[in-house]
């Protein structure tokens, strides 16, 4: 059965009248976009900080309908449900039905991190070299996932923690996730040798993904979840956190009071021009920091001092 889609812009101010509006009227679902995403200089949004919602100054709604829905009836709805908004510039246009999350599951492939790591969603037979008693890896369903590893901040905190295994600083270590989404990082590590896992997130969701991930990768007793204002004070070997750059800087203290003196942290959401003062930051309580680069994100590790 298609479907009735109904495009709008709007401002980041007035996003939660126009998506309330929808949903009011019976929107199925409302996704929204960066108005200007072909713009050389677009803002570009990885993952919120935790306690953040970061969204476009300017942006594009986009609802669907069930199929045969009146457009100027809808329009006549939507004009009762906020008087104050003006639906006169919105689109509209038929789309066909298909199952969009099997199609996003089918272009989904198995991912390889550094040397033993390996990302492969359920729908996938495991590739040759994932089928080894060395190869540690995660299976995930891309349509419960926050994060799936194709995204270069995600994929540089797996390479890193793949390297610490080669080092062999995961064995038996506890890891903090901070900003964990889908667990995808946290999995990882006790796949490559961690003994235990904790996953703090601002959004109950990626908790409930990370726990769902943990339990079908048969690690879900070696993983706790925790919001973040309910995570337990203590002290990890080894941290990492994907968030935004500016969340970085702004949780420096906290994130380094997580880690244990010699400890090592991974810094990653970074985008290409702001790594200066998450290094300014974090340069008095890290050591033997280093900057790794992945198309246009950076990821900062280093070791607490003493």
């Amino acid at each position: 059965m298609p479907f009735l889609e109904l495009t709008v812009s709007c401002t980041e101010a007035g996003q939660p009248r126009y998506e309330r509006a929808l949903e009011s009227v019976g929107a199925l679902a409302v996704t929204l976009a960066d108005a200007h995403a072909d713009a050389p200089d677009e803002q570009a949004i990885f993952e919120p900080g935790v306690g953040q919602t970061p969204m476009w100054g300017e942006l594009v709604l986009t609802a669907l309908f069930e199929g045969g829905t009146p457009e100027a009836l809808l329009l006549h709805a939507l004009a009762a449900a906020d008087e104050g908004i003006d639906w006169s510039q919105a689109q509209f246009r038929e789309v066909a039905d298909q199952d969009w999350e099997r199609a996003w599951m089918d272009q989904y492939e198995p991912l390889k991190f550094g040397e033993r790591t390996w990302i492969v969603p359920w729908n996938h037979d495991l590739p040759d070299d994932a089928d080894a008693p060395e190869a540690a890896v995660v299976r995930l369903d891309p349509g419960l996932a926050f994060g799936s590893g194709t995204h270069p901040t995600t994929a540089l905190c797996l390479q890193w923690f793949d390297t610490l295994a080669t080092q062999g600083a995961l064995d038996d270590a506890s890891v903090l996730d901070f900003g964990c989404g889908s667990g995808i990082l946290a999995l990882a590590a006790l796949k490559l040798g961690a003994n235990r896992a904790i996953g703090v997130d601002n959004d109950p969701q990626a908790l409930t993904a990370t726990v769902d991930n943990a339990e079908r990768n048969e690690v879900g007793d070696r993983l706790a979840v925790y919001l973040p204002q309910d995570e337990p004070a203590a002290t990890y070997p080894v941290v990492v956190a994907n968030i935004l750059a500016s969340a970085l800087v702004a949780l420096a203290d906290t994130l380094a009071a997580r880690v244990a003196p010699g400890g090592r942290i991974a810094l990653s959401g970074i985008l290409a021009g702001q790594e200066d003062e998450v290094l300014a930051r974090y340069a008095d309580m890290f050591e033997q920091l280093q900057v790794e680069q992945l198309d246009d994100w950076i990821r900062i590790s280093g070791v607490r001092r003493r």
